[in-house]
Order: structure tokens, then C-alpha cells, then sequence
């Protein structure tokens, strides 16, 4: 295990020079305090997770000191929001620290949110609130933890600095780790300034580093967008089956990794809800949970539009046409296992369909109501949840339904039921309300209940002995809170 100061940095990103990003240094924060720290993400860069407890690792991720070999960089990048094109954007407040490699060869970019003023940060203070950085560390490490892809979060370290959104708050950083933070946005800023030179630079940047596989093709580029389109498929798949919702789904928060970041007012569903928008200030259900799944299709296509230059626009358009294939049997395959079903059958998405009907009309748990159905053999797990449906002679037929599918599933063990299905259906999941307990007693001064939060959310498949209260359906009050794109 390394120390703070055997990291290893390659600041691969910062080499391609000030067309793409600027120099900035963090602004510090007054009198940091470590609230949190991951230590799984930690060994991503090998680091002894006891170094999180030193002074000195308060100090670097809040802006006081700075290793000798970083170079912070704010990179620029335009994007789509809410459907309308804004020509610049970029890291408003956060800032590329530099790239670190880890023992196994593996690249991280070190970002550090809540950095400060940048020349991005338009109307903006640079800064982040105490509440935003702890949800977006425990977004990540949650997410993690479920298998969705996600950028990872290292820390959140606190402050006496005040900062003002609707009301004075304290300032913090979010150290967040991923192999790359390059977006959509970053594409469209280069096409739409008319930049080709540093567009095809970009280009063969990420191709390189992050997708040298699609050299080995005909078309490298296009096997790239190919590869771009299946993972986010992928990730939104995964979304779906778990009930996450981004909130702000524009282009420059799409990575071109295919993973989950640039965290806002998410939400995970508690009761089930199709149309639910978990973001207030989203006044017309852009990104509604149900609008997650084409909405993912526009940014890819509003991508393709600025590969234009690299790729022929009949093989971008042959290439987004797989997107909803390729959603539609990742989240089938995983809404099976859910069901605890090991074989593929056709009217299967019929049955998934049917239920999740029936969950909107009832206000059904969503986490809840997958992790009790394999509890207990198919028969008695559906007796127990009837109670929770409102129309129970449609429930009735679909649990016959589901009855016959599971005996034709083949014969196995109900030992082997239930470990197969709570592989895959989580007991815990960062519901809005404990994400909110949390905070509230973080901004009190007590980070206990963050890292309790934290840890038992690292581990969301397994049964944890004393931690019930965290399994539980939401108070009223916890299913009604506002979130913005400041929370």
C-alpha cells in the first residue's frame, strides 16, 4: 500500500495542451475536517486506507496543498441541457487534479468538485455544499456497490467556509475518481466552434487510451461510437431494473465511458413510479424515469451528429439503431434474474410489464417488494405481498402467472432461489430520506451516520445484522423531498 506522496501521476489529459483545458489552482477551504472516505475506492490507487485519517489528506482534498506533480486543469466542454445547445460550459467548480496509475497499470483521473472559481464558472461561486458532496460520494459508492457503472467518489471533506444557495451553507469537496471525465459536451464544443483539428485530437485521444481495441477494426472510429452506444445501453439498462434516477441527463453529464456521473438531484424510486421526476426544477418531465431510456438515445444521437466529420452518417445511424435492442436485452436479462428466472422465455417482458403495472397502481416498494419475493418459494412469496396491491384480482392472475413461469424455470432448491435472487435484489439502496438523515446530522457536526450510511450501502445484497432501520420503507415525509441541481 502507498502513502499520499508514492502516488504516481501521468497527467495524460493536461499534455493535450490549453485548447482544452486551463490551468487553475483549488481555492482552500477554511479549517477542512475529513466527513467521509471510501476506503474501496482508495485501493484504486493503492492507497493504505489509514492515510485518510492524517491531517495531510484533509489538507490536499480541500485545497492547501497540492503534489508537486499534479497539474489542475478545468476543462472545457458545451453540451445540451434540457434539450437547448449552450456553446461553452465547462468545470464550473471542479477541477482535474492530474492522472494517477495505480500497481495494475490503471489510470485515474483525480477530480476534485467544489474546487473554486474556474474561468467556467459563469454566474457561479466554484464551490460545493456539504449536503451535495455527501450525496454525490455515497451516489457513487452506492451505485458501485449495485453494479451500475459509476465514477467513484474518494472523500468529502467539510469546512467552516460559508457558501450561499438559498440559504448560507458550508463549502466542501468531493475527490471523485473515474479513467476519464470527458463528455459528450466535450465532442460538440470542438464541431460546433468549428475546431477540426483539435476535434480529431480529441478524437484520438479517447480512442487511444480508452478505446485501443477499435483500432484492431475496419472503421475505428465507428467501432468506437459502436462500443459508446452498448455501454451506455448498458448503464441505462441498469438504471432502469434498479430504479435509479439521473435527474439531469444533458449531454456534457454523459461520459464517453459509458458511466454515471455528474451527480444532481438523483433519486432512487421508492415506491414504484414510472413518470416520477426526481429533479423539482424539471418542470416538464424531460428526464422522468421513464424518459431516462430515449433520452439516453437523443444524447447518442446528438453525439453521432458531431462524429460526423470522423464517420458516415449511414453508419451512425446504423450504429444508434442498436442502441434499443441492446437496452432491451440487458434490462430484460437483468429484470429476470430479479424475478429469479434463469431462461429466457417470450412473453417474459409481458410479465414485467404486467407487474410494474400493478406496482404504479398500488404505490408498491420497489427495492422492497423484488428482495421479499425471493424470500420464500414463488407460492408463498406472492400470498405474502398480495396484501401491499390495491386490485388484487389483477395481482392474483399475474402471480399465477408467475407461478407457472417459475415451475418451468426448472427444478431448484429454495436455498438456491433465495441466494440466487438476493444476489441481484438489494436490501438497502440510498433512498432520498437516509441520504437526508445523514446530512442533516453531518451539518450538526456528527459524520457517524454518513459513514454507517456509507458502509452499509457498500454492501447492499447482504443481510446486515443490526441495521434493519436502513431496509425500511420511507417515512411520508421521506418520499416528498425536493431536490435540485444544488442538492
Amino acid at each position: 500500500m502507498k502513502a499520499l506522496d508514492e502516488l504516481t501521476f501521468d497527467n495524460r489529459f493536461a499534455r493535450l495542451g490549453d485548447a482544452f483545458s486551463t490551468h487553475v489552482l483549488p481555492e482552500p477551504l477554511d479549517e477542512p475536517r475529513l466527513v467521509v472516505a471510501s476506503s474501496a475506492a482508495m485501493a484504486l490507487l493503492d492507497l493504505d486506507p489509514a492515510v485518510a485519517e492524517t491531517p495531510v489528506f484533509a489538507e490536499l482534498f480541500s485545497g492547501h496543498k497540492l503534489w508537486a506533480e499534479a497539474e489542475p486543469r478545468a476543462m472545457v466542454y458545451s453540451g445540451h441541457q434540457f434539450g437547448g445547445y449552450t456553446p461553452q460550459l465547462g468545470d464550473g467548480r471542479g477541477l482535474l487534479l492530474g492522472e494517477v496509475y495505480n500497481a495494475a497499470g490503471e489510470h485515474w483521473d483525480l477530480h476534485l468538485k467544489g474546487a473554486g472559481m474556474t474561468p467556467y464558472s459563469r454566474m457561479g461561486d466554484g464551490r460545493a455544499v456539504l449536503r451535495s458532496s455527501i450525496r454525490e460520494f455515497l451516489a457513487s459508492e452506492a451505485l458501485h456497490a449495485l453494479g451500475i457503472p459509476s465514477s467513484r467518489a474518494l472523500c468529502v471533506v467539510g469546512s467552516s467556509t460559508p457558501v450561499w444557495r438559498e440559504k448560507q451553507e458550508r463549502g466542501a469537496m468531493v475527490l471523485r475518481l473515474a479513467h476519464s471525465h470527458i463528455r459528450f459536451g466535450h465532442f460538440e464544443y470542438f464541431y460546433y466552434t468549428k475546431k477540426p483539428e483539435q476535434q480529431a485530437e480529441l478524437a484520438e485521444h479517447v480512442l487511444n487510451l480508452h478505446y485501443p481495441e477499435c483500432r484492431e477494426q475496419p472503421e475505428p472510429y465507428l467501432a468506437m461510437f459502436r462500443e459508446i452506444v452498448e455501454r451506455n445501453a448498458e448503464m441505462i439498462a441498469k438504471w432502469q431494473a434498479y430504479g435509479f434516477c439521473h435527474g439531469v441527463m444533458n449531454t456534457d453529464n454523459m461520459s464517453i465511458l459509458g458511466i454515471t456521473f455528474d451527480f444532481g438531484p438523483f433519486a432512487f424510486l421508492d415506491d414504484f413510479d414510472a413518470h416520477f421526476i426526481c429533479n423539482h426544477s424539471d418542470h416538464e418531465g424531460r428526464y422522468s424515469f421513464s424518459n431516462q431510456v430515449p433520452i439516453g438515445q437523443w444524447n447518442l444521437s446528438a453525439l453521432a451528429q458531431a462524429l460526423t466529420p470522423f464517420i458516415s452518417v449511414d453508419a451512425l445511424k446504423e450504429a444508434l439503431g442498436l442502441y434499443l435492442p441492446l437496452y432491451q436485452a440487458h434490462y430484460l436479462d437483468l429484470m429476470r434474474r430479479r424475478l429469479g428466472l434463469t431462461t429466457a422465455e417470450e412473453d417474459d417482458q409481458k410479465l414485467v410489464e404486467r407487474l410494474l403495472k400493478l406496482m404504479q397502481n398500488s404505490g408498491v416498494d420497489y427495492t422492497l417488494f423484488f428482495r421479499r419475493l425471493g424470500d420464500e418459494p414463488a407460492a408463498l412469496a406472492v400470498a405474502r405481498l398480495r396484501d401491499d396491491f390495491v386490485d388484487l384480482a389483477g395481482f392474483d392472475a399475474w402471480a399465477e402467472l408467475y407461478k407457472a413461469r417459475v415451475a418451468r424455470d426448472g427444478d431448484y432448491s429454495e436455498v438456491q432461489r433465495r441466494e440466487r435472487m438476493h444476489a441481484v435484489n438489494p436490501l438497502y439502496i440510498l433512498r432520498n430520506y437516509l441520504a437526508q438523515n445523514a446530512i442533516a446530522a453531518a451539518e450538526s457536526g456528527d459524520y457517524s451516520e454518513v459513514r454507517r450510511l456509507h458502509e452499509v450501502l457498500s454492501k447492499p445484497f447482504e443481510e446486515q445484522p443490526g441495521m434493519e432501520q436502513y431496509a425500511q420503507r420511507p417515512p411520508d415525509w421521506g418520499k416528498h423531498l425536493e431536490i435540485s441541481c444544488s442538492s
